[in-house]
Order: structure tokens, then sequence, then C-alpha cells
């Protein structure tokens, strides 16, 4: 009788777990949204080198309290970082050195520690002192995507130039192949697309460096695809 009682005790338990959902922990945290980069604008030459930055509020789907990350570089690729801060305003004025170009992105962070997807990165200079020529910004990536895949056969590289100069006019030298340091394979041209043919299974490095007509180079990233 005692047996046939606690029998009946522990499957009213095992009832009890099961009609409560107790095998079913917390929906997972979201992360937030990402947002959009308000000021310096894109290609802006900053005449201050006290640059006020600007940026959107992102939305959170959990509605947790927000932090944002500002980063800031001398290099497209944000890995030659001159700043980097996490705040919970959506602005804030830092000085940075004068005559150099600077590249920057914000990412959302959430009380979770949820990271958002980066907002684009931008690109802006601050003047230098008695700077009459500007090097040109490093060309923006168009496609195929960095750390991408694309079918085999013939693809289109392509990519963006720009300028503060406006006048310049941007030649290119393109560097493609199947090492981390790819080799040489056009230059001065100024086209802003080249096509290539790419061998399934395979994986390409590719950059770009740009030149103004008084002669500023500027290095661009590597950037790499695999092909199915």
């Amino acid at each position: 009788m005692e047996k046939t009682i606690i029998k009946g005790l522990i499957l009213g338990v095992i009832t009890l777990v099961f009609a409560c959902g107790g095998s079913d922990g917390p929906p997972p945290n979201r992360a937030p949204s990402t947002l959009d980069l308000v000021y310096p604008t894109v290609n802006l030459l900053c005449i201050d080198n006290t640059i006020p930055f600007d940026w959107s509020e992102a939305t959170d789907p959990d509605q947790d309290v927000l932090r944002y990350k500002i980063t800031i570089a001398k290099d497209r690729a944000l890995t030659d970082i001159v700043e980097e801060r996490t705040l919970s305003a959506t602005n804030v004025s830092i000085t940075l050195q004068k005559g150099f170009a600077h590249y920057w992105k914000v990412t959302a962070i959430d009380s979770e520690n949820n990271e958002g997807t980066p907002s684009a990165t931008q690109a802006f200079y601050t003047a230098g002192n008695g700077v009459t020529n500007y090097a040109p910004f490093a060309a923006a990536l168009v496609s195929p995507n960095d750390d991408g895949n694309v079918n085999p056969g013939a693809i289109s590289l392509s990519w963006t130039g720009s300028d503060i100069d406006t006048e310049d006019e941007l030649v290119y030298d393109l560097y493609f192949g199947e090492t981390e340091a790819p080799p040489l394979v056009t230059e001065n041209v100024t086209a802003e697309t080249f096509e290539v043919t790419v061998d399934s299974g395979k994986t390409y490095y590719w950059k770009v460096n740009t030149s103004d007509g008084s002669g500023a180079k500027t290095i661009g990233q590597v950037w790499k695809f695999s092909v199915n």
C-alpha cells in the first residue's frame, strides 16, 4: 500500500513538471537593431578636428537598456584604431589628429552584452594645416562580399573610390590571387570593376590601391571570398 502511494506521488510530480513547462527555459535574449550614422557625413572634410559624432538610436526587441560602442580608425578595416568608447548617449565629441582620413562605425549593445549588427563604416577627413592635396580614401568594397561565397566562372570584382579633392581623377591598382598577399594583375585603371574567372573549391584574395592625379596613394585592405 505504501509503495503504491509513493509511486502515485512521483507520477503526480512528473505530471506537474511537464504541465507547467518546467523543462523549458526562458526565451533567448535578442540582439538590438543596427543604426544609422548621422554626423560626420560620408566623405566629409572636417575643418575642426574636434568632431561632434552623432548617430540614430537603435531598438531592442526585449526592451533592454542600450549602450553604444563607437570605433574610429585610420583604415577602412578598422584595425588601426585611434579611439573606441562605449557610452549610453547617441552622440559624443572626440578630438582627433589633423590631416588624416578616419573611418568609423557604431554598434549597439544591450544589457545582456548582446551586440547588434554594426552600422555601415563611413569615412571623413580632418583638415591639416597647410594641406593643399589630400590622399584619396581607401576603396570601399561593393562585391563580392568579404568572406562571402560565389559560384565558379566569371565574376566581377567591384569597388568604389572617393576623394576630398573632387577634381582629382582616381586610378586603381588591382591585386588578385590565391595568396593572402595577392599579386598585381592590372594598374592605373579608371574603371571600378574588373572581371576575373574563379574555380570551384578555391579561396581568392584581392585588394585595390587608389591614387589621385597628384601622386598621393592609399593602400587598400585585403578582401577574400570562397568559390562554391
